[in-house]
């Protein structure tokens, strides 16, 4: 098998356990590539799987590192929550041999590209968790229009509007009350950030339609975010459209996790209350 092993240098222990692991690695798989600082261009290279360490935030870097020549993503978790990257190192050492024969499904997720369209030029950008259009300093209500193919069909105001894929659906638009998508379903999820009315509710609609926030109303500096990682100052002569993006990111799932049982033990999802017990 050969792999990439990739991840966020910036992040403190994540060199010092991947040296750690290489000579685990070595045993069993071939390493094309080495970039725990995201310098390489993954487009010319190809690998079975890329190993990821680090957290959530260390894929989606990842996810935008690769591109448009997807490579399915194999996470480890170093950091915090880890939806995404749900393996610790144990647990790597344990199923990884297992991963090289074979032993693992690939599930497929839903990517987009958001152009970000003004007289002054479009910038594209390909992304996997969402993205923001939302009010900056001096943080005074923003004022938005979507379109979904072509027709105008909400006005929002309020601090801004998140536009979610259902990997995403589990980070900012969940903490703004968006829903809980289920991993590989082919939608978006629209949530307005704290909208000023009663009327406006998160929205879940097709992944096969094009949707564009355009700025009717804001005070200097809008800003549209990209998976929570890049940031673009916005006007209010700019227009943001969202599609789905022509390729799929790839997470490689080992026997024994599911999506429920991480929404269990990450976000204790469907717990029932850990009740104090008198003596």
């Amino acid at each position: 098998m050969r792999i990439f092993v990739l991840g966020n240098a910036e992040k403190p222990g994540v060199r010092e356990e991947a040296e750690r692991l290489l000579p685990f690695l070595k045993e069993h798989a071939e390493i094309v590539l080495f970039d725990l600082r995201r310098e390489k261009d993954l487009s010319k290279e190809k690998a079975d799987l890329a190993l990821v360490l680090g957290g959530d935030g260390a894929i989606l870097r990842a996810a935008r590192q690769m591109g448009y020549r997807q490579t399915p993503v194999l996470g480890v978790n170093l950091g915090k929550l880890g939806f995404l990257a749900d393996l610790s190192l144990e647990k790597l050492r344990q199923c990884f041999p297992q991963v090289v024969s074979g032993e693992y499904r690939i599930s497929h997720h839903l990517m987009f590209e958001c152009i970000a369209e003004s007289a002054e030029g479009n910038r594209t950008f390909l992304g996997l968790n969402e993205v923001v259009v939302r009010a900056g300093p001096p943080f005074h209500m923003i004022d938005l229009d979507l379109i979904v193919d072509g027709e105008t069909v909400s006005r929002y105001g309020g601090d801004g509007l998140i536009l979610s894929t259902p990997i995403g659906s589990t980070a900012h638009n969940l903490s703004a009350g968006g829903p809980v998508l289920g991993q590989e379903l082919a939608a978006f999820v629209l949530t307005p950030i704290c909208p000023h009315t009663l009327t406006n509710r998160p929205v879940v609609d097709s992944a096969d339609k094009v949707y564009t926030i355009a700025i009717r109303n804001a005070s200097p500096g809008p800003t549209l975010i990209l998976d929570g990682q890049e940031t673009m100052p916005l006007t209010s002569r700019h227009r943001v459209t969202v599609r789905r993006a022509p390729v799929t990111f790839g997470l490689v799932k080992v026997p024994g996790h599911t999506y429920y049982q991480t929404l269990r033990d990450k976000l204790r999802w469907g717990m029932p209350p850990n009740y104090r017990v008198e003596p």
